[in-house]
């Protein structure tokens, strides 16, 4: 992130109802918080220019559940995890079917914006870990898959 960014970024967070806001984008970190005690935050890194944009604020933001052994297609964002593109559709990636790299097996959204999610590679879905509707976390596992 950028000055601008993180100066944009603390403009929102002060106009908005959260008391607490942490954003982590590749190797650097902002946290805010209002009220209480100041909190430090480390100097953030400089993020290349073709990054989204952070993630988006959430009070309450789950945990990643404990992985079980083997591989995953995890969130790249936090957001709400939908399989399908609309109410009545079929979802994106249903369980058995095989996938190629790129191709979207669901969407999270974030910020009143629907964000696709690609496979990282080739692969068969051999699990969906969230419920339809369900807040995914930063990272967290969205599918477990077999590498094809």
């Amino acid at each position: 992130m950028d000055v601008k960014q993180i100066l944009e970024l603390m403009d929102r967070f002060s106009d908005s109802a959260l008391s607490e806001l942490e954003v982590e984008l590749a190797g650097g970190r902002v946290r805010m918080a209002k009220g209480g005690a100041p909190v430090a935050a480390p100097a953030p890194l400089a993020v290349p220019a073709a990054q989204a944009a952070p993630p988006p604020p959430a009070a309450d933001i789950p945990e990643a559940p404990a992985t079980q052994a083997g591989v995953t297609i995890n969130a790249p964002m936090v957001g709400t995890f939908y399989l399908c593109p609309g109410p009545g559709e079929p979802p994106f990636a249903p369980v058995g079917s095989a996938v190629k790299k790129g191709q979207t097996v669901c969407v999270l959204e974030a910020m009143k914006m629907m964000n696709e999610v690609p496979a990282p590679f080739d692969c068969v879905i051999e699990q969906v870990l969230l419920t339809d509707g369900e807040l995914a976390g930063y990272d967290a596992p969205l599918f477990r898959v077999r590498e094809s």
